[in-house]
């Protein structure tokens, strides 16, 4: 994942099927704050939200930890404490619960401590999430100031190939 592909924005209908959310549940997240696009805002009606991948990464968690029957509360917690981290630390965190907390743990160590204290009961592997969006998005069309790209052109010479208007 390089710094480019940070840039790349994805419509609703396209950052939905990449993390297997209804078009409702994306809207509904926007409108409450708990997932606003941060490539491009809703700034009226006709205009387009674009969601970075970090943002699409973080909706995939969201659905998870809702299917594990984990509280929104508690998704809101977490959610503002990953919004904290570098993109890069996104990749070695493993997000642990038992249905109530979360709890965020970066090493093996800390996972078979909180296993061995009997409170973990389920972990989300963020790094696993990550491989599974970027493969996701890798066929799905995105947006990079304001021109198309479709997914099997976000490599990078094909991106240098459209820039030169080769």
């Amino acid at each position: 994942m390089t710094s480019h592909d940070l840039e790349i924005g994805y419509r609703g209908a396209t950052a939905c099927s990449a993390a297997g959310i209804t078009y409702r549940q994306l809207d509904y997240w926007a409108r409450t704050s708990l997932v606003e696009p941060s490539i491009r805002t809703a700034s009226g009606s006709g205009t387009q939200r674009l969601y970075g991948f970090r943002d699409i990464l973080v909706l995939k968690i969201v659905k998870r930890l809702l299917d594990a029957g984990v509280s929104l509360q508690n998704i809101r917690t977490a959610v503002d404490h990953l919004r904290g981290r570098g993109v890069t630390d996104l990749e070695r965190v493993t997000l642990m619960s038992d249905g109530a907390s979360i709890y965020e743990c970066t090493s093996s160590d800390e996972i078979i401590d909180l296993l061995a204290g009997g409170q973990g009961v389920f972990g989300i592997a963020v790094g696993k999430v990550w491989h599974e969006v970027e493969g996701s998005l890798l066929t799905l069309q995105g947006e990079i100031n304001g021109q198309l790209i479709s997914g099997q052109d976000n490599d990078e010479l094909s991106l240098r190939r459209k820039s030169k208007g080769a």
